[in-house]
């Protein structure tokens, strides 16, 4: 897991710690000391912290004119033990919404499995979003099951053309683009 690095490609266009509305602005980073884990395995420095000792992330695009984030996860994300999800909406979600966003694509083929609580945190971010809304996509398939026997699907749309998106490839605004054209193709 030490070798699996968030995605870097887009740097040239955001970076979190360079962004003063992000936040993880200043957050320095020691390439050649490990100091994040999951369970036992040491994971690459560049994931960030947000409170959870199972899963971690790295926001790796914002854009403020369209108000979109991108965020890659990585880990077990654990709300029955952990409320990953309270610790994500508290520490990282409420900072990016009052910054204006309200569109989320959460990249998570990284995530190794889910364990539920209850969905009043999902639904409270769903709400804050208002005319937005929260896209998973390359999700594994076990992993969207556990969403969906949970109705987390709910507020996070999974499924079709965003379980399988070749989002590298893309530049962030044509992965919004497709993502935002999958969600319309539903609501039509």
């Amino acid at each position: 897991m030490h070798e699996i690095e968030p995605y870097y490609k887009w740097r040239d266009d955001y970076i979190a710690s360079e962004d003063n509305r992000s936040p993880f602005f200043e957050t320095q980073y020691n390439e050649f000391h490990y100091d994040k884990q999951i369970y036992n395995y040491l994971i690459h420095p560049q994931w960030d912290f947000f409170g959870s000792n199972t899963l971690y992330l790295k926001v790796i695009f914002v854009d403020y004119d369209l108000s979109y984030a991108i965020i890659e996860f990585i880990g077990e994300w654990n709300d029955a033990i952990d409320n990953d999800i309270m610790l994500l909406k508290r520490e990282i979600l409420e900072s990016i919404i009052s910054e204006g966003i309200n569109k989320f694509i959460l990249i998570g083929e990284n995530v190794l499995n889910f364990h539920s609580s209850d969905d009043c945190y999902y639904e409270e971010w769903f709400q804050d979003v208002e005319d937005g809304w929260i896209a998973g996509i390359n999700f594994r398939e076990h992993v969207i099951d556990e969403f969906k026997t949970n109705n987390i699907d709910y507020y996070i749309n999974f499924g079709g053309a965003l379980d399988e998106m070749n989002w590298r490839q893309l530049k962030p605004v044509e992965l919004f683009n497709k993502v935002e054209a999958q969600l319309m193709r539903r609501l039509n």
